[in-house]
C-alpha cells in the first residue's frame, strides 16, 4: 500500500509541475512588411487539451506597453513545437528592441520576456 501511495504522490507532483509550466519561446523571427512588422514566434508547451494549452503570446515595448497580441485558439498537442505569426505590428519610430512573452490558460503570463532586436 505504501508503494501505491508513493506512486500516486509522484504522479500528482508530475501533473502539478506540468500544469504550472509556462510556454517556452524557442525562436522569434521578425521582418519589416510595409509600415509594420511581421513577428513569427516558435513556442513549446505540454498542452493537454482544451482545458490546458498555450493560448497567447504578446509583444511589449521596453516600458511594458503591449504592441500586439497573438491569441491561440486551440491546443497544439500533436504539433510541438509550433510557430504562429502576427502581421502588421506597429512599432513606434526609434524602437530597436521589443520583448515577447507567452501565456498559458492555466499558468498565466510568463514573468520572463524574450528580447528581440529589430533590424530595419
Amino acid at each position: 500500500m505504501t508503494r501505491l501511495f508513493t506512486l500516486l504522490a509522484a504522479l500528482l507532483l508530475t501533473v502539478s509541475a506540468a500544469r504550472a509550466e509556462i510556454p517556452e519561446i524557442l525562436a522569434v523571427e521578425t521582418s519589416r512588411v510595409g509600415m509594420g512588422w511581421r513577428i513569427d514566434v516558435t513556442m513549446q508547451h505540454p498542452d493537454t487539451g482544451w482545458d490546458h494549452f498555450a493560448d497567447a503570446w504578446e509583444i511589449l515595448d521596453a516600458d511594458g506597453n503591449r504592441l500586439g497580441i497573438r491569441k491561440l485558439m486551440h491546443p497544439h498537442m500533436d504539433e510541438q513545437p509550433f510557430t504562429r505569426s502576427l502581421m502588421n505590428v506597429m512599432v513606434p519610430d526609434g524602437t530597436r528592441e521589443v520583448f515577447i512573452r507567452s501565456h498559458c490558460m492555466v499558468g498565466g503570463w510568463s514573468q520572463d520576456t524574450v528580447p528581440v532586436r529589430l533590424e530595419r
